[in-house]
Parts: C-alpha cells; structure tokens; sequence
C-alpha cells in the first residue's frame, strides 16, 4: 500500500486486517517475560484459574493487535504516530489457537491548519475466529498530511 495522508481518510470508514493465530508456546513465551501469572505461564496451573486453563495476556493481545495493524499497511509506509489510547478493554480471554483479527473505524478526524499533519481516533475491535470482540480500544493517532505540491 503507498503513502495515506489526512485528508484520505474518512469518518466511518472501516478496515480490516489480517489474522494472525495465537499459539500456546507464544503465550507462555510472553508471560514469561512480561506477565508471568500461571494462568498465562503453566497450562496445569491455570486449570485452578478463573480461566480454567492457559489464557494469553491481555497485554500480548495489545501488542499483537498492534503487529496486526501495522502489518496491514493501512497507514501506507509512512505509518501513524500514536498519542495515546483510550477506554482500552479486555472483554473476553484469548485461548491458545484462537485467531485474530482487526476491525479499525475511523472514529472522529482534527485538523489544525497550521500543522502538518491531524489527529485521528480509530476505534479498534480484535476479534476472535468466531467474530467475538476479545478487546476494543480507541487509538489517537498523528497522521500527516498531504505535501504541499512543488511549485504551487
């Protein structure tokens, strides 16, 4: 995908990633070095958990949503700058085998005439194989704006 700009986007406008499947040497890999609860770390353990076996970590399901969008190249080569993230939510554990996708809404545009680029807000859903959201957030992300052509 080439370059995307400010003004390319619309309010509204949806996207979709692709999927990317969890396995559970992944999920006790990252527990290992970010999380390192039984319930994401030791399958026999997490039989006793509220899970009732091996969950990944809602923060590994952040960071592979992230992967996610990024590899999708909805902000062309150039990329997106995050501000920050709102009303982040885990709704419902990820299990090793699930398979995960991103739905990305534009959810409002800002932009400021004197700056180079605007603020977008992207409502973020992943969602499993069976189309049930496991986590939503709202990304505020910087994206450029188009260049002033040359000679104009």
């Amino acid at each position: 995908m080439g370059d995307r700009y400010f003004e390319d986007w619309k309010v509204g406008e949806r996207l979709v990633t692709s999927s990317r499947t969890l396995q559970e040497a992944e999920i006790i890999k990252f527990a290992r070095e970010y999380d390192p609860q039984d319930f994401h770390l030791d399958p026999e353990a997490a039989k006793n958990s509220p899970f009732g076996r091996l969950v990944a970590s809602g923060w590994q399901t952040t960071a592979l949503t992230m992967r996610l969008i990024v590899e999708s190249g909805i902000f062309g080569r150039r990329g997106g700058v995050g501000l920050g993230v709102d009303e982040l939510r885990w709704l419902k554990p990820v299990y090793p085998g699930d398979t995960l996708h991103v739905v990305a809404e534009v959810e409002s545009m800002r932009a400021n005439p004197e700056k180079p680029s605007g603020i977008c807000r992207f409502k973020l859903t992943t969602l499993n194989q069976d189309d049930v959201a496991v986590m939503t957030h709202v990304a505020i992300v910087l994206v450029p704006k188009r260049p002033a052509a040359v000679g104009a």
